[in-house]
């Protein structure tokens, strides 16, 4: 389980086909990797990865070459937006929740329901307002006030129609999340929040009684 409160922003650095799927590596950036573990898993734009091969042990934002390789099934590759990274791209990244660390944002599986994309991006005083599109069946499980996850990050939705949903990024959000690299029409991984999910299951379930 993953909070949804981005760590660092790294960068795919390798694509790698192996056996019909594909290995990426990862450069980690900032990301506190010192106590890394092979087959933990990280959060790479909301997917949930693991950790297959690494180095670890170098200091927090020093520019140094601190990586991680995760293999990445067809599965994945055709359902989130890994498939189509380019290497060089930003990547939000965070490591998996310990039991006893802070909750701030929701809790985030880092499996992705969908793929929605920036419909626009507004300046709202020193933040800004943005649009996503949703897939229509993602839809109702989207209110306002509630939570998302885009591309692994936690976020409150202002708004939400029968074609999207809007949100505020403050400053702090866009300079320590790959936003700051994003424009109108990049596609983006979208999770629903959990609760909403087994909410909606249960009242399926009432016509199955």
């Amino acid at each position: 389980m993953f909070t949804g409160l981005i760590q660092a922003v790294g960068r795919l650095v390798e694509r790698t086909p192996v056996g019909g799927d594909l290995r990426l590596r990862f450069a980690v950036g900032a990301l506190p990797f010192d106590d890394v573990l092979m087959g933990e898993s990280i959060a790479c734009n909301g997917v949930c990865l693991t950790v297959v091969a690494f180095a670890a042990g170098a200091p927090p934002g020093s520019g140094s070459d601190a990586w991680f390789d995760a293999d990445v099934s067809t599965e994945t590759l055709a359902l989130t937006t890994l498939g189509a990274l380019a290497v060089g791209a930003a990547v939000n990244l965070e490591r998996a929740l310990r039991v006893g660390d802070r909750l701030g944002g929701h809790l985030v599986s880092g499996h992705v329901d969908g793929i929605g994309a920036v419909e626009s991006i507004v300046d709202d005083a020193r933040g800004q307002r943005w649009r996503f599109s949703a897939p229509k069946p993602l839809l109702r499980f989207i209110a306002p006030k509630g939570s998302i996850a885009v591309d692994g990050t936690s976020l409150t939705v202002n708004a939400a129609d029968d074609a999207g949903f809007e949100v505020m990024l403050v400053p702090h959000t866009l300079a320590h999340t790959g936003f700051g690299t994003m424009a109108v029409g990049t596609r983006v991984n979208l999770e629903i929040d959990t609760v909403a999910r087994y909410v909606a299951r249960l009242q399926d379930t009432e016509h199955w009684a």
